[in-house]
Order: C-alpha cells, then sequence, then structure tokens
C-alpha cells in the first residue's frame, strides 16, 4: 500500500563505500566495502558490479584485501581483529583473531602480511597454516594500505605522523621512506616503481616520491576527496577508492578523475531540510545533499566524521554521533563547534524554538537537552533504546524507542505511549497533528494521529535496513583502545513545509522524497 507517490532524490549506490582494492586473477578489481560487511567485483570495461561475499557471509567489516599467487584472497575483518583466506573455489579459513584492528595487507608470492590501524600497532607476516603470527616489527602510528616495493621490502604508512617506511620482508629495522607526507592512508607503487602515497583528507592529494635517487615528489590533486586505496592495472591506469564518497574511479595524472563506478551515500543516517527547502543528509562521514549537477546524485557539503543525526537551524546544522559526540556545523563560517561529548551512543537530535537542543541518547534510554551554553540535563528517561526525536509546533517532544518496539510523547519529563507493537521505528516527524515513523523491520512508513492515536500505513516496501541485534551490549561501536568500530544503522525521516516526506533510505543509500496523497 502507498498513498504517496515517490521520487528519487540521491540513487541507490552501487558500492556501500568503497575501501581497500586488488586485481583478482579474473582481472575484475575487487573491492572491500567495510561499512556493508560484503567485497564486490567490478568490471572496469563495463562497470558492472557484482557481490561476491555478501554481508551475511563470515565477514563483519572488510577493510583491506590481496591475492597471493595461488589466486587466494586475504581479507582483514577490522572490528572483529580477524583475518580470513578465500580460495578459489570460495570457501573462508580463519588465518588469525589474534590481532588488533587488522587493516593494511600485502601477498608476496604465498606469503602474507598485515598491520594494525592503532596506535603502537604491529606489522606482521601471517601463518595460512594458523601457525602464530611473526612481528616484523612494532610501533606503528596507525599503519594502513602496504605494499611490496621493487626493491624487495615492505613499504607502509604511518597515519598520525604522516610518514612512510619500509622494512625487509624478514624483518629488521624500519627505514623512514618520506616525512611531512600529507595524511598517508595507502602506499602503492605503479608499474613503472614508481611510490604514490594517497592522502585520506580533504586535498585530495596524492604525493610522488621518487625512489631512484633524488627523493624529489610532486603531487597530483584529485577532484576526489578522502581517498582510500589504489590498483593500478596491466596499461598502469590508476583506479582509486574513497571511504566517505563510494565508487570507483580512474585517476590520471593530472588530477582529472573518470568514475568507473558512481559515488553514493555510505548511510545515509538522519535526513533534515533548512528554511529553504534544502535536504542535508548525515552520511556517517560527512555532511552531504543532493547535488545540483546533473551527472552527480551527491555533494559533500563537508567532511564531518561521524555524523548520524541532523537537524537544520537557519545556517546551523546540529548534528549526533554515536561515539559520543553533539556538534553544529555553521554552513556560512564552515566552523565545528562541540556542544557535548561523552554521551552514550547519541542519535536522533531536534531543535527547539528557543535554540535547545533534544538528543536521543540511545545507550542510555533517555533523552536529553543541550541548551545555548552547551549545558546537557536530563529531559526523560526510562526508555529502552530511543533512537528518533520530534518536536511539534506546540514544542512538545517525541521519542521512538526500538527496542520497545513504540513511540511516546514526553509530558512533563514523562514518556507516554503513543503506539505501541511496532517494528523498530527509528526516524520520525511531525507535520499538521500528525506523527510519521519509519518502521525498519516491516519496511513501512506509518501515520499517527496525534489526536486519536490511530496509526494508519502511508507507505511499504521502503529500502530502510532493519537494526539487527536489539538486546544485550552493542557490539563493534568502539575497536581497542577506543576507535571507532560500527556505527548502528539508522533510517531518518523530515518533513518539508507542504507535507511531502524525505526520507534516508540506508537498504540501499537512497534519498527519497514522497508527495502528499494528491
Amino acid at each position: 500500500m502507498n498513498r504517496r507517490k515517490a521520487e528519487l532524490l540521491v540513487r541507490a549506490r552501487p558500492l556501500w563505500g568503497s575501501n581497500g582494492m586488488a586485481f583478482g586473477p579474473d582481472g575484475r578489481l575487487y573491492v572491500a566495502q567495510f561499512l556493508a560487511g560484503q567485497i564486490s567485483a567490478v568490471d572496469l570495461a563495463t562497470g558492472d558490479v557484482e557481490v561476491v561475499v555478501p554481508p551475511d557471509g563470515p565477514l563483519h567489516s572488510p577493510d583491506d584485501l590481496a591475492f597471493d599467487s595461488d589466486g587466494a584472497m586475504y581479507v582483514t575483518d577490522l572490528v572483529p581483529g580477524r583475518v580470513w583466506r578465500r580460495d578459489p573455489a570460495g570457501d573462508f579459513t580463519l588465518v588469525t583473531g589474534e590481532i588488533t584492528a587488522p587493516n593494511g595487507i600485502a601477498c608476496v608470492g604465498t606469503r602474507v602480511f598485515a598491520n594494525e590501524m592503532i596506535p603502537g600497532g604491529r606489522l606482521l607476516e601471517l601463518s595460512p597454516a594458523g601457525d602464530e603470527p611473526t612481528v616484523l616489527t612494532a610501533g606503528l602510528a596507525m599503519g594502513n594500505a602496504m605494499q611490496l616495493g621493487p626493491d624487495g621490502r615492505l613499504y607502509y604508512p604511518h597515519m598520525l605522523t604522516g610518514e612512510v617506511f619500509r622494512i625487509p620482508l624478514d624483518g629488521g629495522e624500519p627505514e623512514l621512506v618520506a616525512a611531512d607526507v600529507p595524511d598517508p592512508v595507502a602506499v602503492r607503487f605503479d608499474r613503472a616503481g614508481a611510490l604514490l602515497v594517497l592522502a585520506r583528507g580533504a586535498s585530495g592529494i596524492v604525493t610522488r616520491v621518487d625512489l631512484t635517487g633524488t627523493g624529489d615528489r610532486s603531487e597530483i590533486v584529485s577532484e576526489l576527496k578522502a581517498l582510500d586505496n589504489a590498483a593500478f592495472d596491466a596499461d598502469n591506469r590508476m583506479f582509486v577508492s574513497s571511504y566517505a564518497h563510494g565508487g570507483v574511479a580512474e585517476l590520471a595524472s593530472d588530477g582529472r578523475t573518470r568514475q568507473i563506478v558512481p559515488c553514493g551515500l555510505a548511510g545515509p543516517f538522519g535526513v533534515t531540510i533548512d528554511l529553504g527547502g534544502g535536504v542535508h543528509v548525515a552520511d556517517h562521514y560527512r555532511l552531504a545533499r543532493p547535488a545540483d549537477r546533473p551527472d552527480e546524485d551527491v555533494t559533500t557539503t563537508e567532511l564531518l566524521t561521524f555524523v548520524h543525526g541532523i537537524a537544520a537551524d537557519g545556517d546551523l546544522l546540529h548534528t549526533t554521533s554515536q561515539y559520543g559526540h553533539v556538534r553544529t556545523y555553521d554552513r556560512r563560517s564552515g566552523t565545528v563547534r562541540t556542544r557535548a561529548d561523552g554521551l552514550d551512543r547519541p542519535l536522533g537530535i531536534a531543535v527547539r524554538a528557543d535554540g535547545t537542543l533534544l538528543v536521543a541518547e540511545s545507550g542510555a534510554g533517555r533523552i536529553v537537552a543541550v541548551d545555548h551554553d552547551d549545558q546537557v540535563s536530563v529531559l526523560a528517561e526510562g526508555l529502552g533504546r530511543p533512537v528518533g526525536v520530534a518536536v511539534d509546533a506546540g514544542q512538545c517532544c517525541y521519542v521512538s524507542d526500538e527496542q520497545l518496539a513504540a513511540v511516546y510523547r514526553v509530558e512533563h519529563g514523562v514518556p507516554v505511549l503513543l503506539a505501541g507493537g511496532l517494528g523498530t521505528p527509528q526516524g520520525i516527524t511531525v507535520h499538521d497533528g500528525t506523527l510519521y515513523v519509519v518502521e525498519t523491520t516491516h519496511r513501512r512508513l506509518l501515520a499517527i494521529d496525534l489526536a486519536t492515536g490511530d496509526v494508519e500505513v502511508e507507505a511499504d516496501s521502503l529500502p530502510v535496513a532493519p537494526a539487527a541485534g536489539l538486546t544485550g551490549p552493542e557490539p563493534g561501536l568502539f575497536i581497542p583502545p577506543g576507535l571507532p568500530g560500527m556505527p548502528r544503522p539508522f533510517a531518518g525521516i523530515a518533513a518539508t513545509a507542504d507535507g511531502s516526506l524525505i526520507i534516508a533510505a540506508n537498504g540501499d543509500g537512497s534519498v527519497l522524497l514522497l508527495h502528499p496523497e494528491g
């Protein structure tokens, strides 16, 4: 049943983020997708994408991959701390589960090397037979994508210090190759043996280092930001991924990019509408909006890690991060102000007329208020897992609780049941006496009459993803020693002035505009 006409503001993503990449024996480019928990293969001639390891497989959060000389694929599974081997027949075996935040991985023949993306991390040689790993060196300042150099040594970045090191394959003293490299995230060699270092930040820079004796450097300034990884084909064409924008692009030596697989949203999570009708999306690694150009779907407003809930207030965009933060981004100045810190998985956020922020602190089972002076107070508590929050014209607060399967009205600090028995309700919004809620288990949009409590199905078969594991502790939010892990999915919703509804369809990465009936 659909009482509303749907329009696509942002198309479904072909890749759910793009991280580590490597060419497989079949000539296709294999792409690890950290947030999706899957691996896809890309035909570069056609741009076709095939999911080869679905999210219901053994992988939880694959971040990088490499192939050995026998055609076996090795994958670093970052959050649970595992490295897997997938043989050419497609069967998985666990190589090791005794590694913290494994990220960069490289194969040399049938030898396998991996490093840890933590301060003080290790670089190890792994045993495909399951023997104890051999530590080549320690003290990495957050390792990441690495590769064998033409001199037979392994090259790897220190992300925190902006350095590149190399080390013999059998261990020894690491040698500094390059310092003051901007935001190094991946070390790669082209077919001619030149060293290229990708930057993970907003610069889009790839640094080329001459290793033949001069040490000279040059830069490729990419049109694509937030670079993650790269791979070179037999013709020495460079293909890059972006953890924030997804997709796969060919990067030319002059910085021009050609999208092979289009960019897309990493979530989306929350969505909001400003007074001018502009749509803004919280997309985990960035603030984004539907693109104005016909050749693009999404435009990045700001790289801002990490964002999940969002509410517009004039030129301000108030955001939450499940890792504990509430921040305000000023669109005019481009500045970010931290409003609260140390909260327990804050998610939904709304703004009262007086500027007070209302935040669903889902891990603590309560709603908190953040005033102009950034003082935090408790508005309501005793909830299960509140995720969505909304305010009506009379400044009354409403909250959805995915664990208690209900929507509540907050009256004098007490949650009063408005509708129960729902299927994982998440994003909510209020318009003209009706509360709309995204019911993710049943993939429906419900309309709740605030005067009568009557519930009707407004739309169904929505491309939204239900959150799993609603009981017990939250898995994988943080990685020791406190690094960000996997965020919980959230399907946001916002209402326009004319009663249209914007839905962040996190099941396929699209953003939908649902027009009113008639």
